[in-house]
């Protein structure tokens, strides 16, 4: 049976109705994961579980060890993650509380340790990362959202941007050129680094805001946390049925 790991976002620092079995903290060769990964039972399902910005929410995007997180969970024994990702919302579908499983991602952050084939290497490796998301494990993402009726997209090009500061409407205006859908913070270089440890991995996407420009006026954070305390509830229930089937 197939071993589950699920990164939490922001607004998703713990998971209510995990059966904790134990904290494990890893030492890894790339420093200290965000926080302890959380093993237990979820859904019926052995899981582990890891908060991206720590617990309490405190490590911004671009100061996220994505090399030490991707490295633990593989060291813990994970065969699969379910990464959890807050978005703001590009396309005119994509509207607050709106679920999205992004099949693309376009990559504009910079400076991000973003890679383990570095240093004293025997050979070059390079991935093939045509197709960032792991087709099957979305399925389930797509079957489960379905089984529920949630309002969600099969499909979307996640924008991945540099942070921690919200983009301008300037540059949404691009992404939107560039064929995105969705914009947030921390696709990459995880998505990639799975890859790289040959962990399948798929995202569940919350739209938490439109993004710059879409609206009138500026976005709030008390916007962002209505929507996020609206929309992880119905989360926690995709991806419960996931681990379920």
């Amino acid at each position: 049976m197939t071993v589950y790991a699920i990164i939490g976002g922001t607004g998703l620092t713990q998971l209510e109705g995990l059966t904790l079995d134990e904290s494990l903290r890893i030492n890894t060769p790339y420093g200290a994961p965000s926080a302890d990964i959380l093993k237990g039972h979820y859904a019926g399902r052995e899981v582990l579980f890891l908060a991206r910005h720590g617990h309490p929410h405190r490590i911004p995007p671009h100061q996220v060890n994505y090399r030490a997180n991707i490295w633990a969970l593989k060291h813990a024994g994970a065969e699969a993650i379910l990464a959890v990702n807050a978005v703001g919302g590009i396309h005119s579908a994509m509207g607050s509380g709106h679920l999205c499983v992004p099949h693309q991602i376009v990559d504009y952050t910079w400076g991000r340790e973003h890679t383990f084939f570095e240093g004293s290497l025997e050979a070059v490796t390079h991935i093939d990362f045509s197709y960032p998301y792991d087709e099957a494990l979305r399925q389930q993402l797509i079957s489960a959202l379905r089984q529920h009726g949630y309002a969600h997209s099969d499909q979307g090009v996640y924008a991945c941007t540099q942070g921690p500061r919200l983009e301008t409407a300037g540059e949404i205006v691009r992404l939107e050129r560039d064929g995105c859908d969705i914009v947030g913070m921390t696709a990459m270089p995880e998505a990639a680094l799975a890859r790289e440890q040959d962990l399948a991995y798929a995202c569940l996407a919350l739209v938490v805001n439109p993004a710059a420009g879409k609206v009138t006026g500026v976005i709030t954070m008390a916007e962002i946390e209505q929507a996020l305390h609206e929309g992880i509830g119905r989360v926690k229930a995709v991806l419960a049925t996931v681990l379920a089937g």
